[in-house]
């Protein structure tokens, strides 16, 4: 470790590597820029646009009046318990008497967080997706020492068990894959993903399916009616799901992890010196989110889905978004621009869209989240029509 002179600045004595070594969110150094400009055309961040759920509101409600206030138990109050187990008996086969473990967490990040602590010492390996989630990468650091090991998933973003595969090593510990994707949108099929859970088994690798945007799966890749999980293939692996983004309640801060009870049982150890617990009012509300019909917004979102299609895909390559709400572009390779320079001057524009480099080792491409009313996405597609074929 790097001695730091005791004549250094302070901030640089007293922050740890941990601490400086974590970078800022890209997505939010976006959204920040967007505050300080007059009406922009936002299509940059990744929150639904819909409200709670007025049942769910409700809940909420009664439960904050009734004095369910306090802490509850670490793991998660009993009834959401109940409803999540009742929901992933009917969506995947998993028990509770299956050796397998439940806990509510502070929003899907604090279940990866928590997963990432008690799973990676220094030098372990951790694999994601390149493109990846940007928590992805911070997860080794967080850990302290350990290895982030991406795998290029370009040009079609399936992260599948042969690319996986290729750079696993005997220090592999870890491996994330999320489908649907964020920022691509793609879903990966039932085999790919048996395939994956397959590869992590055989191998003795955890597996950790990342399924914030499960509720968001459009109906040409749906697998019997749901969205493909590699949790029907084994149980050897944690699942990491949310209400945040399925029912429009980022803020609420809001998931939770099924997976072996003795890996379960460390992550809930943690919880209880980090987070304490999930906020008891809005796990109480979270019993009625299973009841909500999510279609009608679904079927929203697939048809803002065509409109990105429809208005670019003859100008630029698109891999079809399936899920999510996410669609990412490449930057025409004839305007001789990074995704990171082409963003900048986005904002000439009042566009907000998100460099593929916050995402990626590459930076050809940007995010555009369809999370937006469709008048403004038409006006964000008809700015990024004009400039994809006359450039700036």
């Amino acid at each position: 470790m790097t001695q730091v002179s005791r004549h250094a600045p302070l901030s640089e004595r007293m922050l740890s590597h941990r601490a400086l070594d974590v970078e800022a969110s890209g997505i939010r150094r976006i959204y920040d820029l967007g505050q300080r400009i007059a009406d922009p055309i936002n299509l940059s961040l990744g929150q639904p646009d819909f409200p709670v759920d007025p049942r769910i509101k409700s809940a909420a409600i009664r439960a904050i009046e009734g004095n369910r206030n306090g802490y509850s138990v670490t793991a998660g109050v009993p009834e959401l318990h109940a409803a999540i187990w009742g929901h992933l008996s009917a969506d995947i086969g998993w028990r509770k008497d299956d050796g397998l473990g439940l806990m509510v967490t502070n929003g899907t990040s604090g279940g990866l967080v928590l997963a990432a602590l008690c799973l990676l010492d220094a030098g372990d390996e951790i694999v994601i997706p390149d493109p990846w989630f940007v928590l992805y990468p911070q997860l080794a650091k967080l850990a302290g020492g350990a290895v982030t090991v991406p795998v290029d998933t370009y040009p079609d973003f399936r992260m599948t068990a042969s690319r996986i595969e290729q750079v696993l090593t005997p220090r592999t510990k870890m491996v994330i894959v999320d489908s649907p994707g964020n920022p691509c949108g793609v879903v990966l099929s039932g085999q790919e993903l048996a395939d994956i859970a397959d590869l992590c088994s055989r191998r003795g690798i955890m597996l950790v399916s990342d399924e914030i945007y499960d509720g968001f799966v459009f109906g040409d890749a749906l697998e019997g009616g749901r969205c493909p999980s590699p949790a029907r293939h084994s149980k050897d692996m944690l699942l990491i799901r949310g209400f945040g983004k399925t029912y429009g309640a980022t803020g609420w801060r809001l998931g939770y992890a099924a997976g072996p009870a003795w890996l379960i049982a460390q992550m809930t150890k943690l919880q209880q010196h980090i987070y304490i617990c999930a906020p008891t009012p809005l796990q109480c509300a979270a019993s009625e989110a299973f009841h909500v019909d999510l279609s009608p917004v679904v079927a929203e979102y697939a048809s803002r889905r065509d409109m990105i299609i429809d208005a670019l895909g003859d100008l630029t390559t698109i891999a079809t978004p399936h899920g999510a709400f996410y669609a990412f572009i490449e930057v025409p390779k004839r305007l001789g621009m990074t995704a990171q320079q082409f963003c900048e001057r986005a904002v000439d524009r009042r566009l907000l869209v998100v460099p593929g480099g916050v995402f990626s080792r590459r930076d050809t491409h940007l995010r555009l989240s369809f999370a937006a009313p469709k008048p403004t996405l038409t006006e964000g597609l008809a700015v990024l029509r004009e400039l994809f074929t006359h450039g700036f």
